[in-house]
């Protein structure tokens, strides 16, 4: 750790982070208290977390919501603030200065902040196809005050405020492969596919995007009717591409929007699927 240090502990969330790990928590070295939350790699990322001074705490993945409750529930830290991470991110240094000066001055029942990230792909900032300024994470928060719900492409929960920060996370997550972001991604589709919500509504969920002023909300509604709309991928990439300016991103920008693609298309393939087997009909 550097000599400057910040009254906020780091949870990384990690399985065979070998490739990443090491940057992330360089990237940390400002907090007096950094915990790897590991489901029992296989790989070196607990040797090379050990060797830049974090904590190791273990526990076998079940699902995501699970992972971090337990990150947030049953792990002591030395601080009343958390900063949860997973190991393909990073924290710049206007993020961190924006972070200590937040904490330094939160009220009482201030008790998540939310932030952006800024996703790469060859080398290539995606501004425009991943949505930049309308997506929001949860990820500073006071400990006791927040949970997690959803199993996936979780929901952060708190019982007081919510505020936003102007500074974003750097996102690096095909620094595994896009072989391993396909495999990932094949297992996120199916746990879409039996999370996907009722979507007969759709004008229904288009009001309520349009009437909440929470942008995590609005993202939620707004999901929901699209997943409504038959061939909805092929709108998403039009959406991604076109609309917002996903040709902008170059090469890059392309490649991504077909890989979301491809990733949307599953889960339509796979909630039909599991719709058939509940009927008792041949896949």
């Amino acid at each position: 750790m550097n000599d400057m240090s910040i009254p906020i502990s780091v949870v990384i969330l990690t399985y065979n982070e070998g490739v990443n790990i090491a940057r992330c928590l360089d990237s940390v070295r400002w907090s007096d208290d950094v915990v790897v939350l590991d489901s029992h790699s296989t790989d070196d990322t607990c040797r090379i977390a050990e060797e830049k001074g974090a904590r190791i705490e273990y526990r076998r993945f079940d699902n995501y919501a699970r992972q971090r409750n337990h990150a947030l529930q049953d792990i002591v830290y030395r601080n009343a603030w958390i900063l949860m991470l997973d190991a393909d991110e990073l924290v710049p240094d206007s993020l961190m200065g924006e972070m200590a000066i937040v904490v330094a001055n939160a009220s009482a029942d201030t008790t998540l902040f939310r932030m952006r990230r800024k996703d790469y792909l060859m080398g290539t900032w995606l501004k425009h196809c991943t949505n930049y300024s309308s997506v929001w994470f949860g990820r500073l928060m006071r400990l006791g005050r927040v949970w997690v719900e959803r199993e996936i492409n979780e929901e952060y929960q708190t019982d007081g405020v919510i505020q936003d920060l102007d500074g974003a996370l750097e996102h690096y997550p095909f620094n595994n492969g896009i072989s391993a972001w396909v495999e990932k991604h094949n297992r996120y589709s199916s746990m879409e596919a039996e999370l996907l919500p009722d979507t007969s509504g759709f004008f229904r969920c288009l009001t309520l995007a349009v009437k909440t002023e929470d942008p995590v909300k609005r993202r939620k509604w707004m999901k929901q009717a699209v997943y409504s709309i038959p061939g909805f991928p092929w709108y998403m990439w039009v959406a991604r591409y076109i609309v917002c300016g996903g040709f902008l991103d170059g090469r890059a920008g392309l490649m991504f929007c077909f890989l979301k693609l491809f990733y949307e298309y599953l889960i339509g393939c796979k909630s039909v699927e599991l719709e058939r087997r509940s009927r008792g009909l041949p896949v």
